[in-house]
C-alpha cells in the first residue's frame, strides 16, 4: 500500500481548489486539494462528502451558518445540502466522496 505525505502533495498541486484523486476504494474517490484563502462557491452533491482538514483551517458555510473546521477535524456534507467555503480557508483538505 502506498504512503502519502498529504501536506507535501497538496503544496505541490499546480492550482488551489483543483483536487487530485489519490485513490479509489470501491466506488469511493479519495481526493486532496490545497486551499488558498480565497472562497469557493456554493455547491451540493448527490452523494455524501467527507471533508477532513489535514492542515490549516476551513471555514464552511452550511444553511447560513459558518463552521470553523481546524486541522484534524472532519465534517460530513450530506447529499443535497448546499455548502460553500468562505474566505480565509487555507491548508490542505482530504475529500472522500461516498
Amino acid at each position: 500500500m502506498p504512503l502519502f505525505d498529504l501536506p507535501t502533495i497538496a503544496n505541490a498541486l499546480p492550482a488551489a481548489w483543483r483536487s487530485t484523486v489519490l485513490g479509489r476504494v470501491g466506488s469511493t474517490n479519495i481526493k486532496l486539494l490545497r486551499m488558498d484563502q480565497l472562497p469557493y462557491g456554493e455547491e451540493a452533491h448527490d452523494y455524501d462528502e467527507v471533508l477532513l482538514v489535514v492542515s490549516g483551517r476551513m471555514v464552511l458555510e452550511v444553511a447560513g451558518e459558518a463552521l470553523r473546521i481546524d486541522a484534524g477535524q472532519m465534517y460530513i456534507a450530506e447529499a443535497g445540502v448546499p455548502h460553500a467555503v468562505l474566505s480565509g480557508s487555507h491548508g490542505s483538505l482530504l475529500i472522500v466522496d461516498l
